[in-house]
């Protein structure tokens, strides 16, 4: 089976973007790939994170994965810093990368803003360190949303430097693979933003451990406009809120946008509303049931995250020695 690798910043609590967007994506590629999953703490710290609350939602991101259904016996699921094999595949990584490459990323302007000086090294060298993430496995799939899809391509690029400046054909080329159902759930507070677990509001977003009370009364409050929901999906031009809470129960309900307007198109907001919100405390509750069941018990989560680690451990470390002795370093 090819070899898939994805990861998820524990920079907050999972968020139902993060659920339809990727998570979920990811159970059935542990029937069908050799599955690597992580979560990558290494990323979190490109903004500073309080190193309490970063522990914490390490573990409430790992516990979340599994009751998402991921199944450590079925997949390897780890956390990032405890498999060293990315940090030094990212520094050789930083020194083939070239800076007019790294300057045409768009994230790194998106998130760093108009301060761009005050931004962390890290958070600018951010796309080589994901390239070390996949090229330290040689995974050749990586789920990803469009807005990833420009790193996987520097991720390519410097493979292909690397390949080139050592005479080798060591790092494969990673092919992506685009998610698109569901792929991208909007803010609640506003349709043209994608649902973030970064956004300063919490009423932007439902948050995989948010009770029924909360998701009913998020789900109510969500922006909408004053016209009925329409007919058919050519009806969401211009309507961004409609267009996400209905791809919102599509995707709750593993159907489309077209099948959720047969059955509600043409009636108010207000009755849409609780049926979205039923639908989505019906699917969430057992998810968070055995989130709480899981952290519960830090003990065995760490042990399963740790033996997880030896699992990721065991294919990137001889790669990435590999590539150190092409660079030119002494064993060790």
């Amino acid at each position: 089976m090819q070899r898939v690798f994805s990861g998820i910043q524990p920079s907050g609590i999972p968020t139902l973007g993060n659920y339809l967007g990727a998570i979920r994506n990811w159970v059935p590629m542990q029937d069908t790939h050799e599955s690597i999953f992580c979560v990558v703490d290494l990323h979190a710290i490109t903004v500073w994170q309080d190193p309490k609350e970063l522990a914490a939602q390490t573990r409430e991101m790992a516990a979340a994965l599994i009751a998402c259904g991921l199944d450590p016996h079925r997949c390897i699921l780890f956390v990032q810093s405890h498999v060293h094999a990315h940090a030094r595949l990212a520094w050789i990584f930083n020194c083939v990368a070239r800076l007019g490459w790294l300057n045409r990323m768009t994230q790194f302007k998106d998130k760093a803003g108009k301060d761009r000086e005050s931004a962390s090294a890290g958070l600018y060298v951010y796309p080589n360190l994901m390239a070390a993430d996949i090229h330290a496995y040689h995974a050749v799939k990586v789920p990803v949303g469009d807005d990833q899809k420009q790193h996987l391509e520097l991720a390519n690029d410097i493979a292909q430097k690397f390949n080139h400046d050592y005479g080798v054909e060591f790092f494969p080329t990673i092919e992506p693979m685009i998610q698109t159902v569901a792929a991208r759930v909007m803010s609640l507070r506003d349709g043209s933003k994608k649902m973030s677990k970064s956004d300063a509001s919490d009423q932007s977003r439902i948050n995989l451990t948010d009770d029924a009370d909360t998701i009913a009364l998020k789900i109510r409050r969500a922006k909408t406009d004053p016209e009925p929901l329409p007919e058919h999906v050519s009806g969401f031009e211009g309507r961004p809120e409609a267009r996400n809470l209905v791809g919102i129960l599509a995707g709750i309900g593993n159907t489309t946008p077209d099948a959720v307007l047969r059955e509600h198109g043409g009636k108010g907001f207000g009755a849409f509303k609780e049926v979205l919100a039923e639908a989505l405390v019906a699917h969430l509750s057992p998810i968070q049931a055995e989130m709480n069941r899981l952290l519960e018990d830090k003990g065995a989560l760490d042990a399963a995250l740790r033996l997880g680690a030896q699992r990721a451990a065991a294919i990137a470390e001889p790669i990435v020695t590999e590539a150190e002795r092409l660079v030119g370093f002494l064993p060790r």
